[in-house]
C-alpha cells in the first residue's frame, strides 16, 4: 500500500483510499473478501448497527438516486463534533471527484464518518462507512482519476487513493499547502470556507494506523465499522451529518 507522508512522499502511511492491506496475523488476504478479511484478528469490533431504510439506499450504488449530477458550484456543511465546517465544491476542479462526493452527501454516506486519521499540520481524514455492509457495497465502485487542476493548499479537500483509479468515498482537507501531493495525483475537488477553527480541534493523539502509531487498523473499520471504533478509539470526532446547503 502506498500512503503519503507529511512531506508528500509516498511510503507505507495513509493519504491513500485504503483498500485491501495485510492481514495482521501476517495471511494475504484476498481482494474479494470485504467483510472478514482477517476473521480472528484483535479488532475487538461488536455487531454492526441495523441499516435504516434511508441507509439502505447507499447498498445500490448505481441507483439513479445516487449519480445525479451536480451544480457547478455547490456547498456543504459537515456538523462535526467539534463544531461546524463549511466546504465550497467547484464542479470545474475535478468533475468526477464532484460527482462523487455530491451524491454521497445526498445519500448520506458520510453521516456518522469518523475523522479516522487527523496529524497536525499535514491532513485529516474521513469517509469510511460506519456500516460494513455499505462500504462493501462501495468496495468496487472507484472513479477514473482527474487531472490535478489545483494544488493541494492548506483547506482544499480531495479524495483519497491507494494508486490510480482508486477513488471512492475517502477523503481529506489539507491543514497545509501540500504542493508534494499534487504530483502523486491527488486532486483537490473543494475548498473549506468556514470551520476551520473545529478542523484544529478534532482529535489526534492516535497518530498514525497501528503499527506505525495508536490509530485504527484499516480492516478492521472495514470489518466492524463504527462498533469497532466507539469501542477501541472512543474519542475520534466524526461528522454527526453532511448535507447540501444554500450559498453561505
Amino acid at each position: 500500500m502506498h500512503f503519503v507522508t507529511g512531506d508528500g512522499v509516498p511510503t507505507r502511511g495513509y493519504i491513500r483510499r485504503m483498500k485491501t492491506p495485510p492481514c495482521v496475523l501476517g495471511l494475504g488476504c484476498a481482494a474479494a473478501l470485504l467483510l472478514s478479511g482477517c476473521t480472528g484478528g484483535p479488532c475487538g469490533a461488536g455487531g454492526a448497527a441495523p441499516l435504516t431504510a434511508a441507509d439502505s439506499v447507499l447498498l445500490a450504488p448505481e441507483a439513479p438516486a445516487l449519480r445525479e449530477t451536480p451544480p457547478d458550484t455547490f456547498w456543504v456543511a459537515l456538523e462535526t463534533s467539534e463544531g461546524p465546517i463549511t466546504l465550497e465544491v467547484i464542479r470545474a476542479w475535478a468533475p468526477l471527484g464532484a460527482f462523487r462526493f455530491y451524491n454521497l452527501v445526498r445519500g448520506g454516506f458520510y453521516d456518522g464518518s469518523r475523522f479516522f486519521r487527523v496529524i497536525p499540520g499535514f491532513v485529516a481524514q474521513f469517509g469510511a462507512s460506519g456500516h460494513p455492509a455499505i462500504e462493501a457495497a462501495w468496495a468496487d465502485q472507484a472513479l477514473p482519476d482527474d487531472p490535478v487542476r489545483v494544488s493541494n493548499l492548506g483547506g482544499t479537500i480531495a479524495f483519497a487513493m491507494a494508486g490510480p483509479g482508486t477513488r471512492v468515498s475517502q477523503v481529506f482537507i489539507n491543514y497545509r499547502d501540500n504542493p508534494g501531493l499534487d504530483e502523486h495525483g491527488f486532486a483537490p475537488f473543494g475548498r473549506v470556507v468556514s470551520g476551520m477553527g473545529a478542523l484544529l480541534k478534532l482529535e489526534s493523539s492516535y497518530g498514525e494506523p497501528e503499527p506505525a502509531g495508536r490509530g485504527p487498523r484499516w480492516e478492521c473499520i472495514r470489518e466492524g465499522g463504527n462498533a469497532y471504533l466507539e469501542k477501541s478509539f472512543p474519542r475520534l470526532d466524526q461528522v454527526r451529518r453532511a448535507r447540501l446547503v444554500a450559498r453561505p
